[in-house]
């Protein structure tokens, strides 16, 4: 019983000791902080003050460029898309600028190709001074790199911001149920990839009418992405086509001249010595025969070419390389052209409603424009009339075939399989797991 009572009495003692400890402390505080404030505050309103006059450094013109761009991004850029036929001139006048602003910024070497070379969906933004004149204008030179040009009276003032480029790449596969076209788009590609898939096996087949129900395709293409948001359709990288139970293969590939071709997987190239149509997109109206019921004349003679319809003025394609040997006008022909391709070949294009630039004696190259589309002389409808002949003789343009090209040299050939390998074994597994399914 006295153990109980005493507990509370020894508890009560230490919590006393405890607090004239705290106590003892704070006196001490009020005593010396206040002493040492006063001491530092005496310590600082007594340093003296000294004053110095200090020259600004000169600034370089890319240190100026670069404070411009930095200062321009607090003020307003007024932006302006490109329109469907607008150059950089139209622009500039719309917007109220000056043409001698606009042929200073042309003068700039390192950005004029890429401004006489603007496409719609471009953009421009643009920064004005008080009064309204260009302070700045800025665009992309190409897809990695976004350019500001600053402009005062010491001249043009660039800036270059890289922006960072990636490609994803897609495989699909088609299987055709009427064209091409709408195979493509139902497998997830645009139709400029489309254009592509068939522009690389234009030589081999015509897609108007060689296509079966139930030819297919696999492709690898990719696209192009800007800082995470996509920018533009890529490139078709390589590609297989399966039509009338034969098995045709693209690979994309720069070769050591610097060209971008497409080659067979064993190293050829798919470009052949002439193309089979002249123009893009068309239909065939007349066939090569020996006798034919001429639609104007009512007699019969031999259509000794083809007849391709296209709307007036569509592009005429030189079929291979050679020099042009007549431009003028031929009775029943209109207004044709003649290309002498070699010793032994040439090819002719009737009913042109005019001719591109290129003059006689002229060399062109294959696919070049040499003229478009008509209805001169003897023609009921806009069409070209094809011929092609050897030694003077005309054959089928359609069923005439150039003989396979050479492969790549060898020390060439192995950095194409090295390259392409990895590729043509991934569509091989692909087409291999689809044929699985389909049994």
């Amino acid at each position: 019983m006295q153990k109980a009572i005493a507990a509370p009495a020894n508890w009560r003692r230490k919590h006393w000791v405890l607090a004239g400890a705290v106590a003892g402390v704070a006196v001490l505080s009020g005593l010396v902080i206040p002493g040492f404030a006063v001491a530092m505050r005496q310590t600082s309103e007594s340093m003296p003050l000294t004053t110095l006059n200090l020259d600004i450094p000169h600034l370089a013109a890319s240190d100026l460029a670069a404070a411009g761009a930095a200062q321009g991004e607090e003020q307003e850029w007024q932006s302006v898309s490109v329109r469907p036929g607008q150059t950089l001139g139209s622009i500039f006048q719309q917007q109220g600028l000056s043409a001698l602003d606009l042929s200073r910024l042309l003068d700039h070497q390192s950005n004029a190709s890429a401004l006489c070379r603007i496409h719609p969906g471009d953009e421009f933004a643009f920064q004005r001074n008080s009064d309204g004149s260009l302070r700045a204008v800025r665009f992309d030179r190409s897809d990695s790199a976004r350019v500001t040009v600053s402009f005062d009276r010491d001249g043009l003032h660039e800036s270059v911001a890289d922006r960072e480029i990636e490609r994803r790449t897609h495989v699909v596969h088609g299987v055709v149920d009427g064209s091409l076209f709408a195979a493509g788009q139902e497998a997830g590609m645009s139709d400029a990839m489309i254009a592509q898939l068939a522009n690389a096996f234009s030589y081999d087949i015509d897609f108007i009418h060689d296509l079966r129900e139930g030819d297919n395709f696999t492709v690898v293409y990719d696209d192009v992405y800007r800082e995470g948001e996509r920018l533009h359709d890529g490139d078709v990288i390589a590609a297989t086509f399966m039509n009338r139970g034969k098995r045709y293969s693209a690979f994309r590939y720069t070769n050591a001249a610097g060209e971008t071709l497409f080659y067979t997987e064993d190293g050829r190239q798919l470009r052949k010595e002439f193309l089979r149509m002249p123009v893009e997109f068309s239909h065939i109206t007349s066939r090569f025969s020996s006798a034919r019921l001429h639609p104007i004349l009512g007699t019969m003679r031999a259509h000794q070419g083809v007849d391709f319809a296209a709307p007036t003025g569509t592009p005429i394609h030189a079929a291979g390389n050679g020099k042009i040997a007549f431009r003028g006008w031929q009775p029943g022909y209109g207004n044709v052209v003649v290309i002498q391709h070699d010793a032994h070949h040439s090819t002719l294009y009737g009913h042109m409603s005019h001719f591109a630039g290129e003059q006689v004696g002229q060399r062109v190259n294959q696919g070049q424009t040499i003229g478009f589309v008509g209805m001169t002389g003897l023609a009921t409808g806009p069409h070209v009339h094809y011929e092609f002949r050897i030694d003077g003789q005309h054959r089928d343009p359609l069923t005439v075939t150039s003989l396979p090209a050479e492969p790549l040299p060898s020390g060439e050939l192995a950095r194409f399989r090295a390259q392409t390998q990895p590729i043509l074994a991934r569509l091989k597994t692909l087409e291999a797991t689809r044929l699985a399914f389909a049994k």
